[in-house]
């Protein structure tokens, strides 16, 4: 009974607050507006690049973007920006501001300490909540453990508060909690701002393997108050790797990029796959939580049968005319139209490799 009554309590806070977006219709159609490649380059002092988040601005129409340079070529930041999206097409991306992230103690993160990912606008206070994934090293003659964290943030990145983490989720030498580069990924607000939604992007190390070509796997979206109490964790089912890697035996992935409120229990999710040889895959998903089972009190999901999430597939990006499909990782609602679908961007981390774009993607929902 008190498992119904929880269960109950998150649903009606999901609910709370929110607008029912277009994919909740029952064939949801997705067009593509437009792409724009952000050049390469510098900006205020600061190398452009590793754009893995991104956030729209309700109230004054403006973006910001998370670079995830862990303060190697200059201190961990964001990116303000104006992104022209409307009836008739993605138009001009223009960067507008850029600032560091601050620790508590006004200073700028070290070199190594920090791997931020994605960024949301707070809807009550206009202020930014942000994610890294921290790291996770370890060998017989090298140890690091960085817990990942969800910090809030004023808008000129000066440190406010940082978000109780479930243990699960901390890093350890063990074999156990987030694989190196596969943890706190994706972030979103929900119930109208009092819930703090966040997907790992791979599975735990005591829930399972990594996804393959042969088997997806399991990994954890996480319902928080804004407080961080943890009200509820949900098993959500990724792809299989969606190819074999050339040559055979060589590096391949794939996983949870950026999640994003959608309304009435529902988010739209982001699957990356990048295969060596072959290139990126990115497929959009709306998933529904109502009715999965609530693992919060599981330490581990192998060998369980768990009710995951349910999930559909929106958009497969490779089926877009786009001068490429490369390394997406944030997504924010953009605009309405006057046709009353509701805009969709998108932007793509290029590693700061030449081989790479800074890909920026406008889609529109109806």
């Amino acid at each position: 009974m008190r498992t119904r009554v929880l269960a109950s309590s998150i649903a009606a806070a999901l609910v709370a607050g929110l607008v029912i977006s277009p994919v909740a219709a029952a064939a949801p159609g997705v067009r593509l507006l437009g792409e724009r490649i952000i050049p390469p380059g510098t900006f205020e002092g600061t190398t452009v690049g590793g754009l893995s988040g991104i956030d729209r601005d309700p109230r004054t129409g403006g973006y910001v973007l998370i670079s995830d340079d862990r303060s190697t070529l200059q201190p961990a930041r964001f990116y303000t920006a104006t992104i022209d999206v409307n009836a008739r097409g993605l138009g001009e991306v223009k960067l507008t501001g850029t600032d560091p992230f601050l620790r508590a103690d006004g200073t700028t993160y070290p070199t190594g300490t920090v791997d931020p990912e994605d960024i949301r606008v707070d809807p009550w206070t206009g202020d930014y909540l942000w994610s890294q994934e921290g790291d996770r090293v370890v060998q017989p003659d090298r140890q690091v453990l960085i817990d990942p964290s969800i910090q809030f943030a004023k808008r000129d990145g000066s440190h406010v508060r940082t978000l109780p983490l479930p243990p699960v989720e901390r890093m350890s030498a063990e074999n156990r909690g987030p694989r190196q580069n596969q943890a706190l990924e994706a972030l979103t607000f929900a119930g109208g701002g009092s819930l703090v939604v966040s997907a790992m992007e791979g599975a735990l190390l005591q829930d399972g393997p990594e996804a393959t070509p042969a088997n997806g796997t399991l990994s954890r979206i996480t319902v928080q108050t804004r407080s961080g109490r943890v009200l509820a964790q949900y098993a959500y089912p990724q792809e299989p790797v969606f190819t074999q890697p050339n040559p055979p035996g060589s590096f391949s992935n794939n996983g949870v990029t950026a999640i994003l409120a959608s309304g009435h229990g529902r988010f739209l999710l982001l699957e990356r796959s990048f295969v060596t040889g072959v290139g990126n895959k990115v497929r959009l998903f709306e998933i529904d939580v109502r009715g999965a089972a609530n693992v919060a009190g599981l330490d581990s999901l192998a060998g369980r049968d768990v009710r995951p999430v349910r999930k559909k597939l929106v958009a497969d990006l490779a089926d877009f005319d786009l001068s490429t499909v490369d390394n997406i990782e944030g997504m924010t609602w953009g605009p309405t139209l006057r046709t009353g679908e509701r805009t969709l961007v998108l932007v793509s981390d290029n590693n700061f490799a030449a081989s790479q774009v800074s890909q920026v993607v406008a889609l529109a929902l109806r």
